[in-house]
């Protein structure tokens, strides 16, 4: 955590507000507070404000505010502790980690050791903090992945995987919103659509909240898919 925090230029229309350099639930704590606080005091000519783990980029218009009389205004805000903001909520995600869901389940459990069973044990038995949507539209990036799922990112990327899918890499855990190429190894597939961008929200689930996986078979896999395509809720929220 820095001492002081950091403002950053992106180009002439983007500040950066950088808190630290690691992925920290204290310092994500600090980019939902400030993000919330611009939302609460609208600042004219901000566009938009994209959380990460450890920053808030703030995109403006360059031609009604300066990235110095930005930085004065933020600077100046009033932002509550996180101990004053909502509680985060609590889901449950079903996930299928049987084949052919489970592509690469199998090439995992031989890299680091472990049965295939036990790697679906630990990646469902885990609770995740969801730190940041990113890289692409409704990725869903988590926090909390067991230190016994530590693998590298592949060498090269591996073909696309379909929406839905389970990711791990580097420490990380990912659900995926669309079908991609990538460089993360998938443990199993949700049949629930998590980000939709034909509704408003896109997401139910937000920036703070916390995931489990509940883990499901193949014949489960279909009728939940089925539900989940006519309309009607498959996460479920714990209460």
């Amino acid at each position: 955590m820095y001492r002081e925090t950091r403002f950053l230029p992106a180009g002439e229309s983007a500040l950066v507000v950088e808190f630290g350099e690691r992925i920290d639930p204290a310092l994500n704590d600090q980019v939902r507070a400030l993000d919330r606080a611009l939302a609460a005091n609208p600042v004219a000519g901000v566009l938009e404000t994209v959380p990460t783990y450890r920053s808030l980029t703030v995109h403006f218009d360059p031609r009604l505010l300066s990235s110095a009389a930005l930085v004065e205004r933020i600077q100046s805000l009033e932002v509550a502790a996180p101990s004053e903001e909502r509680l985060p909520r609590q889901w449950l995600i079903p996930v299928c980690y049987e084949p052919p869901y489970a592509e690469d389940l199998s090439e995992v459990a031989t890299a680091i050791g472990l049965s295939a069973r036990r790697v679906a044990e630990l990646h469902a038995g885990a609770t995740y903090r969801v730190y940041m949507y990113g890289f692409a539209p409704g990725y869903v990036f988590l926090g909390g992945l067991p230190a016994e799922l530590a693998i590298s990112r592949r060498p090269t990327p591996r073909p696309s995987v379909p929406a839905g899918a389970m990711l791990i890499a580097g420490g990380q855990a990912l659900i995926a919103s669309t079908p991609m190429p990538t460089g993360w190894y998938n443990l199993g597939c949700t049949p629930a659509v998590i980000f939709d961008w034909k509704q408003n929200p896109p997401a139910s689930i937000e920036i703070g909240d916390t995931v489990q996986f509940e883990p499901i078979d193949a014949a489960q896999f279909a009728t939940l898919q089925q539900a989940a395509a006519q309309g009607r809720p498959v996460v479920r929220r714990k209460a």
